[in-house]
C-alpha cells in the first residue's frame, strides 16, 4: 500500500509539471497571437467590453491561470482566428508537418526568394467580384498554415503565386501584374 501511494504521488507530480508546462506554452501562444494582432492587454479588454480583463488575460498568458474551453473559443472569436490556432503546437512535429512547407534554410532554392509577392490584406476587402473571395480564401489558408495573423499583409512565395495564377487561368507574371492592378501588391 505504501508503494502505491508513493507511485501515485510521483504520477501526480509528473502530471502537475506537464500541466504547468502546457499552461506556459498555451500562454506563450496566446501572447504571440495577440501581439501579431497588434493588440495590448488593455485593447483586448476594451474590444471584449471587459469580458477579458487585462490582468486576467495577462495571467493566462503567463500560464498562471487556466483558461476554460468556452473562454478560449471566445478569445479566438475576438482575435478572428480559428480556436486551434491559439493552442500550442507539438514540439516534436517535423518542420514540414508543422508549417506545411520547407523553408529556404531547409533546402528550398533561393530563386523563389526573388519572386515573392507581398499582398496588402487591408485593401483586399475593397476588391470586387469573385477575385476577392478566391484570394481571401487562399491567402487565409496560407495565414493558417504559417500561423501569421497580423492581418495587414502577407508575403507569398513563388509557388503560392503559381497556384493562385492557375486558379485564375494565368501565368505567375500575369497574376503578379493583376495583383498590382487591383492595388493589392506592395512594391518590393
Amino acid at each position: 500500500m505504501n508503494n502505491l501511494s508513493v507511485s501515485k504521488n510521483e504520477d501526480d507530480e509528473v502530471d502537475s509539471k506537464a500541466a504547468h508546462a502546457y499552461a506556459i506554452a498555451l500562454g506563450n501562444r496566446l501572447r504571440s497571437v495577440r501581439k501579431q494582432k497588434h493588440l495590448s492587454l488593455q485593447a483586448v479588454e476594451a474590444i471584449s467590453h471587459q469580458e477579458f480583463k487585462a490582468s486576467v488575460l495577462g495571467a493566462y498568458e503567463r500560464g498562471e491561470r487556466a483558461i476554460s474551453v468556452p473562454r478560449l473559443q471566445r478569445l479566438a472569436t475576438i482575435y478572428s482566428v480559428p480556436v486551434d490556432q491559439l493552442l500550442p503546437k507539438d514540439e516534436h512535429v517535423s518542420p514540414i508537418a508543422r508549417h506545411g512547407s520547407i523553408t529556404p534554410s531547409e533546402g528550398q532554392d533561393k530563386t523563389s526568394e526573388a519572386s515573392k509577392v507581398t499582398v496588402d490584406l487591408t485593401k483586399l476587402a475593397a476588391v470586387a467580384g469573385p477575385e476577392r473571395d478566391l484570394l481571401r480564401h487562399f491567402l487565409g489558408m496560407i495565414q493558417l498554415q504559417r500561423q501569421d495573423f497580423n492581418g495587414r499583409m502577407i508575403t507569398i512565395r513563388a509557388d503560392d503565386l503559381k497556384i493562385i495564377a492557375s486558379l485564375f487561368g494565368m501565368t505567375s507574371q500575369a497574376m503578379s501584374k493583376r495583383l498590382e492592378e487591383l492595388g493589392l501588391r506592395i512594391p518590393a
